[in-house]
């Protein structure tokens, strides 16, 4: 029921408060001639886009397997994730640029403007962090767009504390430095995730301890080695799994007992979601947990 509504009401209410926010810091930040709110403004025109991708991609995640695409369309949610996040990069790169330059060359902003407009973006910006909470915690695409959101609010709360030094104490180098120590933040937030789903991307094996794994296989009494052992990851709750296990000649009724016995002890102590093995007497019996470049010539 919760992934219905996130898809769906969530996902539309958060789009337009952030179209609604980025025209208002925009007026605001030109009317102030602040940065701090400029730069508000266009990471909130990226979260409105981040979250239409973000919905289309968690529509197109959703849909069963084909032909096609066997192992289903979840890497579409992978793939965004990792847009929103490179994309927040580039744009904390490029403000945090023109923040320095803003430092050496200081420009007037209007701090009663500028405080206004802040407050108004914070209560917008933390509604829509609310709204994306939950789904924020089990799926990676949705955490990027909620990255977008929590830093705009986190950004807000330093425009009104530098649009308050301002209007008291007309420091106007507080708005570039503003802008740099939140874009730092972004960058800071944001590149586990571009890690992350960079792995996942490139068939990383997901960290689990792979010689316990071989360990508590090897201690079924019908299991004599265990080789060829890889693991990968479709999205960041969905592992793979396939080994090579050498076995006693059994007839094949009394092996899938065997295999399912290995599909519960990774399913229940490994939180893997698919499994393949494949059972030999001799052949790999002298070779490597995981594989190695020429010991493919065995198989």
């Amino acid at each position: 029921m919760e992934n219905k509504s996130l898809a769906g009401g969530r996902f539309l209410l958060v789009t337009v408060l952030n179209v609604v926010i980025t025209v208002f810091e925009l007026l605001g930040g030109l009317l102030s001639g602040s940065l701090s709110l400029l730069s508000d403004a266009f990471h909130n025109l990226g979260d409105a886009v981040s979250v239409v991708l973000s919905y289309v991609a968690h529509r197109i995640g959703r849909r069963r397997q084909t032909r096609q695409n066997t192992f289903g369309y979840r890497r579409v949610e992978i793939l965004t994730a990792l847009l929103n996040a490179g994309v927040l990069i580039l744009i904390s790169v490029i403000l945090a640029v023109e923040a320095v330059r803003r430092l050496l060359a200081p420009e007037p902003v209007k701090g009663d403007v500028m405080l206004l407009v802040a407050i108004v973006s914070f209560a917008a910006n933390l509604l829509s962090t609310i709204l994306l909470n939950h789904g924020a915690k089990h799926n990676l695409n949705i955490r990027a767009t909620y990255l977008h959101l929590l830093s705009d609010a986190l950004a807000s709360i330093g425009v009104i504390i530098g649009a308050i030094l301002i209007t008291v104490w007309q420091i106007s180098w507080v708005d570039p430095t503003i802008t740099i120590l939140v874009a730092g933040y972004i960058v800071y937030e944001s590149w586990p995730i571009v890690k992350q789903t960079f792995a996942i991307l490139m068939e990383g094996a997901p960290k689990l301890d792979y010689d316990a794994i071989a360990h508590d296989i090897c201690a079924l009494p019908e299991i004599k080695g265990v080789h060829h052992l890889h693991a990968w990851q479709i999205d960041e709750n969905n592992l793979v799994f396939s080994v090579h296990v050498n076995m006693q000649d059994l007839p094949l009724s009394q092996i899938e007992p065997v295999y399912r016995q290995i599909e519960a002890l990774l399913c229940h102590k490994y939180n893997v979601n698919h499994v393949t093995i494949q059972a030999e007497c001799y052949r790999g019996k002298d070779e490597s947990l995981f594989y190695k470049q020429n010991d493919w010539r065995h198989d």
